[in-house]
């Protein structure tokens, strides 16, 4: 599938992404990882179909939680070879959580279970009620126990800011009139209000997932593309070759 309508489109200014290169990003998966098959296929053939010297896949984030197979999705994505573009992946807030639970911080072990870290546990193979009575060093141990080392190794190697050209990709968005080589890793994985109402030029355009939109959220100076894969079944990328933008995505 492929969305023609946006929601706001600006003619004030262009973008564009290098010469020679094609890009796509991958909005949050959330533990579908039939959604992610799904899509994977549809960007192999799409290179296959429309050969080009570079293409790279940026990953904005939240691979975990809420939906039923984190674990899948984590090792699918940790072991992409034989793929016809590189893989670039960003840290979202669930898995930022989810390495702070491992380590124990206080505080954060039963929010994270009731907004969807639940669903992770059981992927792999922990009950999440049981989680629940236990105090937070014994969640943590039970969890170090239960998710492979290699899954949070690979975890703790995402960034959080990758620029393609004019474009900026982040999990959650920037805080506006802030430079971004000060942007604070809490923005940039958690910021909702401050980043999504504001209107100002940030430089470059800025593609993010974290808040769910019905359907592609295309502003002048933002691109959302968390259109709630979970529940929606649709798990969207971006798609950019030098002025070019189109999108792809599962779903009818």
């Amino acid at each position: 599938m492929i969305f023609n309508l946006f929601r706001r489109l600006s003619a004030e200014r262009s973008y564009a992404g290098p010469a020679g290169k094609r890009l796509y990003a991958v909005g949050d998966i959330h533990g579908r990882l039939d959604l992610l098959d799904d899509l994977l296929g549809r960007i192999e053939d799409d290179i296959l179909a429309r050969p080009i010297g570079t293409a790279a896949v940026v990953f904005l984030g939240d691979l975990i939680d809420r939906g039923p197979d984190s674990a899948g999705v984590v090792e699918r994505l940790r072991t992409l070879v034989r793929f016809p573009a590189k893989s670039l992946f960003l840290l979202g807030n669930h898995e930022e959580v989810l390495l702070r639970v491992l380590d124990a911080e206080a505080g954060l072990a039963y929010d994270w279970l009731g907004f969807g870290g639940d669903a992770c546990v059981e992927s792999y193979g922990v009950s999440a009620a049981t989680l629940q009575a236990m105090d937070e060093q014994r969640i943590a141990d039970v969890l170090r126990e239960a998710i492979p080392t290699a899954h949070v190794d690979f975890l703790k190697t995402f960034g959080d800011t990758f620029t393609f050209g004019d474009y900026l990709f982040v999990h959650a968005g920037i805080r506006p009139g802030l430079p971004i080589a000060e942007q604070q890793p809490k923005d940039l994985r958690w910021i909702r209000a401050p980043f999504l109402n504001d209107t100002h030029d940030h430089g470059c355009m800025v593609v993010h997932g974290h808040t769910i939109s019905d359907g592609i959220d295309r502003r002048p100076n933002r691109i959302g593309i968390d259109t709630g894969a979970y529940r929606t079944g649709v798990l969207t990328a971006a798609v950019i070759e030098e002025s070019d933008l189109h999108f792809l995505a599962t779903g009818g």
